[in-house]
């Protein structure tokens, strides 16, 4: 089993997410065995954490002997003496050895074989390294031999002075961010390089818990399968529920709270160890719920049709983010251009988009999983385009044949004349596809001209919902007021909650703009 499997089913196991720190330093043992000898220093750092062991070990998922305070120990025992400690930590309980490595080559696969090798090392199962070196400086660490094993990288760590260098901001990102997103790919490069049974990334980050901001950034970057060790809780001021609120993925796991000194200087280790256990799961149960009420809310959840749509609208500039004045007059953070959709990639994905909108409408497929209309209308001039799309891609991705036409905006007095072309409507079902509802004028005329020819327009589908009132004093938005209208539904690929939910799960734009976009929801959105 990996280092992460065994994270992973120990706090399955115990129900808890705490991890015990085992950091003998000056501070912590006897002034008289201090000074008295190496061997005597050493007899007190491993009696100090046995006991830690002893009184924490069905409350902790792992332990984390810090390498620093056993090798100022001294230069013969040092090392002995933690392995000692590690030796006496149960089998069942994982070990991450903090000794946060950073160096290339030969010299970090000898860092490596000192921490890992169980014969002449120190038998850990997971180390803590320095990434700045690069994808070089962490293989040896989770490759090879040693492809079972785990570490955790230093993202953002708990001092103020982490934020000289790994808050500076690149591109669109900081640097802490962008090592959140390597995790993830050196976890697949060490996957390909050196395959296992295990599935689980190799790779965690270490995130201080004193600065959430920070935390949740660095979540959103690695996603949720990565493991987050985030110390700072307790000691350093760090807010426990603040912390699980930023860095718990989805299902409240994927993090572990380290604490050393609030158990080491308690009074009863154990009856503080189960204490923290007990708030953290407090804390996790509280993130749940909050988060559980939040997708009760209707609109608000966004699925993977929508969110690959998103992504490509941004790719493609189509949406963006800014400062723009509308026809309205208001001031937008985003703005939605469906003619910038103008290669054959886009459209062929804009197609799927609006084919899986239309499929996963209550209102336009019924309880048997069948279309309720028969034809796709594509009002002149950009709908003509867009009903194409659609009927093609429903017809690839989902096998729903449906007839296709549109309209022209001048009549052809020659040839099969009039202004409808293809598929007959008549007496039949029909969906109207375009764009955007702005003030609904093109829908209004298109349902006006069905109606003439004895069709019946059973809804729209366009791509965006901007869902905000037509004026402050009208609490209607364009697309409400015309399902309301014309009594027909009107599905959208996406929403302005949709885009709104998409920025708090994107780690490409920073909360700057999910705020605007916030704000403008909460001034105008309905």
């Amino acid at each position: 089993m990996s280092f992460f499997d065994q994270i992973q089913s120990r706090s399955e196991s115990i129900n808890s997410l705490l991890c015990v720190g085992l950091d003998p330093h000056q501070k912590e043992l006897p002034a008289d065995q201090w000074s008295a000898s190496e061997e005597s220093r050493c007899e007190a750092a491993y009696q100090f954490c046995k006991r830690i062991i002893d009184a924490t070990a069905e409350h902790t998922v792992c332990y984390k002997p810090n390498a620093a305070f056993f090798e100022a120990l001294g230069t013969k025992l040092g090392n002995v003496t933690l392995r000692r400690v590690i030796d006496a930590i149960p089998n069942d309980i994982p070990v991450l050895l903090d000794v946060k490595r950073g160096d290339i080559g030969s010299t970090a696969a000898a860092y490596a074989e000192a921490c890992y090798e169980e014969k002449d090392g120190l038998n850990a199962g997971g180390v803590t390294l320095s990434p700045l070196m690069g994808w070089d400086s962490v293989s040896p660490f989770i490759t090879g031999k040693y492809a079972d094993k785990g570490a955790f990288v230093l993202c953002k760590t708990s001092n103020p002075g982490s934020n000289d260098i790994l808050a500076l901001n690149l591109q669109q990102q900081t640097v802490f961010e962008k090592i959140a997103g390597l995790a993830n790919e050196w976890s697949s490069s060490a996957a390909s390089d050196s395959p296992t049974s295990s599935t689980t990334p190799r790779l965690g980050l270490v995130v201080g818990a004193t600065d959430p901001s920070a935390l949740s950034k660095a979540r959103k970057a690695a996603g949720s399968k990565l493991w987050i060790l985030a110390p700072g809780v307790g000691a350093q001021g760090g807010d426990l529920d603040a912390a699980c609120r930023a860095g718990l993925n989805d299902e409240g796991t994927g993090m572990l709270i380290p604490v050393s000194r609030g158990i080491s200087r308690a009074t009863d280790p154990a009856a503080e160890a189960m204490k923290l256990k007990e708030g953290i799961n407090a804390a996790r149960k509280a993130v749940l719920d909050e988060r559980g009420e939040k997708r009760e809310q209707p609109g608000d959840s966004i699925a993977p049709y929508q969110k690959e749509f998103l992504e490509f609208s941004l790719k493609e500039g189509v949406l963006k983010f800014g400062s723009f004045v509308l026809k309205s007059g208001r001031t937008s953070p985003y703005f939605f251009n469906a003619g910038l959709f103008s290669s054959g990639s886009a459209l062929h994905k804009l197609g799927k988009a609006y084919a899986a909108a239309i499929m996963s409408s209550k209102e336009l497929v019924d309880k048997d999983g069948n279309v309720t209309f028969d034809v796709v209308f594509g009002p002149a001039y950009k709908g003509i385009s867009l009903g194409a799309l659609v009927c093609s891609a429903l017809y690839s991705d989902f096998g729903v044949e449906t007839g296709f036409a549109y309209n022209r905006k001048e009549a052809k007095d020659h040839g099969e004349g009039g202004i409808l072309v293809g598929s007959s409507m008549a007496n039949k079902r029909v969906l109207v596809v375009d764009d955007v509802i702005t003030a609904g004028t093109a829908i209004r005329e298109s349902h006006t001209l069905l109606q003439k020819i004895e069709a019946t327009p059973v809804g729209v589908a366009i791509a965006l919902d901007r869902a905000e009132k037509r004026s402050l004093e009208d609490p209607l938005s364009a697309v409400q007021a015309v399902a309301r209208d014309l009594e027909i539904p009107v599905v959208s690929i996406v929403a302005l909650p949709q885009l709104q939910e998409y920025l708090k799960l994107s780690s490409e734009y920073d909360e700057d703009v999910l705020k605007l976009v916030t704000e403008y929801r909460s001034q105008y959105g309905v």
